[in-house]
């Protein structure tokens, strides 16, 4: 057998995705070359490892037992790289995040400067929505997670990293300015929505009790991407986080329309499990925000703090 360590790291994430697509995107790589090194991988061996049923791929039981010993080899081939970075003085280890969806737009600033400082640390980032980024803090999944609402039912500490503003959205067909009441507004359009387990969603229904609104018309879609595209189309409008719509608003392509109650203001806080014990590279990148956070925030989102 002349397997390498490349593709150990492949079947092993094929297997706990159960899917060549989910793994390709979490590895970085094409779908076919993740396809060919999995084909390579099992040449090598005389027993299936992996059945595909109708479009679904299944692990066999020798498949499973493979991949236990596959990410046993793995953890130890990053014990023989963490020994050898320790030797050299070096900070390394693993730092796992996960963040809410629109977070993807924040959390990357706040990491490449402690990344690129300590080459040996790793850095494990999966951006979902609020439920499932909540979830996976729950059973210690991760190491950190990126909020804008704080779970209601769980003992956490946090550093605030930046402010999260909300506003109301739409196309640039329309002038605005004339309709004060968000009744008005979307007299003839509906509210776009985020899926049910999103902090944006969360945040705008709290806003719409709050202010007594009542909407007749809604549409519901999964990624604040998704509504982006929706709003641009002429869709409908939406509240939507301004971090991620900047280049949409500059190059007027949207507009924010004036209402009051708005912006809708959060923080975008990074929480962990109170009393976690951290290890030393994710105790290293906490003394690192509370040093630099102020000055990332002053050089990458000074454009933010104007609006």
């Amino acid at each position: 057998m002349n397997y390498t360590l490349n593709q150990l790291r492949i079947f092993l994430k094929v297997v706990q995705n159960q899917s060549v697509t989910k793994a390709s995107e979490e590895l970085h790589l094409t779908q076919p070359a993740v396809s060919i090194q999995l084909k390579n991988f099992q040449d090598q061996f005389e027993i299936p490892l992996t059945e595909v049923v109708g479009r679904k791929i299944y692990v066999t039981d020798f498949g499973k037992e493979i991949a236990e010993a596959a990410e046993q080899i793995l953890q130890q081939v990053s014990t023989i790289d963490y020994k050898t970075l320790a030797y050299k003085g070096q900070l390394f280890g693993k730092i796992k995040i996960s963040v809410v969806s629109t977070g993807k737009y924040v959390m990357p600033y706040f990491l490449a400067e402690f990344l690129k400082m300590h080459p040996g640390v790793e850095l494990e980032m999966d951006v979902t929505n609020k439920n499932k980024v909540v979830k996976s803090l729950q059973n210690n999944e991760v190491d950190f997670a990126l909020v804008s609402i704080l779970p209601e039912k769980m003992k956490v500490e946090k550093i605030n990293l930046m402010q999260n503003k909300l506003f109301l959205v739409g196309n640039m067909e329309e002038d605005f300015t004339k309709k004060k009441k968000i009744e008005d507004i979307l007299e003839n359009r509906p509210l776009l929505f985020r899926e049910s387990g999103s902090g944006t969603r969360q945040t705008m229904e709290r806003f719409i009790v709050q202010q007594d609104l009542k909407i007749s018309k809604r549409m519901e879609l999964t990624s604040n991407e998704a509504i982006k595209q929706a709003i641009l189309a002429g869709l409908g409008c939406s509240i939507m986080p301004l971090i991620g719509i900047r280049k949409e608003i500059q190059n007027k392509d949207l507009q924010i329309i004036p209402l009051k109650g708005l912006p809708i203001k959060t923080d975008w806080s990074l929480i962990w499990v109170k009393g976690k014990n951290h290890n030393p590279a994710a105790l290293a990148y906490l003394d690192y925000l509370k040093k630099e956070k102020e000055a990332i925030i002053h050089s990458k989102f000074s454009w933010y703090e104007t609006m």
